[in-house]
């Protein structure tokens, strides 16, 4: 029996599959990846998100068609989004563990390896004599120039290894550090509050005016989600609570201990002197989302910063 399950925790996993049976072709096609580490196919970045019904109706369907018998378990509880953010964090300090133990080893390799390329250039004739046509040297002399280049290029490539082993080292350790900035949180909080917006209107039913002709208004009216998807917006709307409601108390955090900025249509007015990248603008206008400032790069038009995107503030002088 093969079984395909979801859980936030997990991802999307498929459980009794085999090498040899044919299922890796159908799974490649579909999206699906082979984990060693977990030792099973799995869907990528589907850990604390939402069932890809459809891919995983899809896939199940495919297997069914090649002769597999195949159930489907699903169960979608969204997590706290505090313990959400706790398991990242963990796997991203593993990752990065992980990637500066291998950056160590690619540095050894390269050392050795460039310690080779050292060793093979020292066995060649001083002076850079040049190879004796006929003569009994010749072929010694060929082979030492063959290992010398050899050994250079795979110092080389052990060298170029080692960077990038570096590089990616570096960027896992500062990935929670990325995701915590002040700027990224206020983001984020805008991204969510616009999705729950509009899950709510997925829930409840909405009217939008599409165009107006004169007195004549043409609205496109949706109606109420029904049956199991509406009990999936309803779910959907409470994990998006809980994650705004994690996220504005790691802003107010942010902002009590001085690393953001709380500036908004009622603390910043026409005039004031704020602080964007580093540099210090004069407000043209305050609007309600947005300071606009004079262009940041020389022309005479204007630019609109968001206010969470201001680290700095000076009232105007009078």
């Amino acid at each position: 029996m093969t079984i395909i399950t979801h859980t936030r925790e997990a991802g999307t996993l498929i459980e009794g599959t085999a090498k040899g049976d044919g299922s890796n072709t159908i799974l490649k096609a579909a999206g699906w990846h082979w984990s060693r580490n977990l030792g099973t196919w799995y869907v990528p970045h589907t850990r604390d998100s939402a069932a890809r019904r459809h891919l995983i109706n899809d896939t199940a369907e495919q297997l069914r068609e090649a002769g597999f018998a195949v159930e489907v378990e699903i169960n979608d509880t969204a997590r706290p989004a505090a313990t959400v953010e706790q398991d990242k964090a963990q796997r991203a300090g593993e990752r990065a563990e992980a990637l500066a133990t291998r950056a160590v080893r690619r540095e050894s390799a390269a050392e050795h390896a460039q310690q080779l390329a050292r060793a093979a250039d020292a066995r060649l004739p001083e002076g850079g004599e040049p190879i004796k046509i006929g003569h009994h040297s010749e072929n010694r002399h060929r082979n030492a120039i063959a290992r010398a280049n050899r050994a250079t290029r795979r110092a080389i490539a052990a060298d170029q290894e080692a960077k990038q082993a570096a590089e990616q080292a570096d960027t896992a350790a500062l990935a929670t550090i990325r995701r915590y900035n002040p700027v990224t949180v206020a983001n984020r909080l805008e991204t969510l509050g616009a999705d729950l917006r509009r899950a709510e209107r997925q829930l409840n039913g909405h009217t939008r005016t599409l165009y107006k002709t004169g007195d004549t208004r043409y609205v496109e009216a949706s109606e109420p989600a029904q049956g199991d998807y509406a009990d999936r917006l309803q779910a959907r709307i409470q994990e998006l609570q809980d994650q705004i409601s994690y996220w504005e108390g790691v802003r107010a955090e942010q902002i009590a201990a001085g690393m953001a900025g709380n500036y908004s249509p009622e603390t910043i007015n026409k005039g004031d002197q704020v602080k964007f990248r580093g540099s210090w603008y004069e407000v043209r206008r305050v609007n309600r989302k947005t300071v606009t400032i004079p262009s940041m790069v020389g022309g005479s038009w204007t630019d609109t910063v968001p206010y969470h995107e201001l680290s700095g503030h000076q009232p105007k002088a009078f």
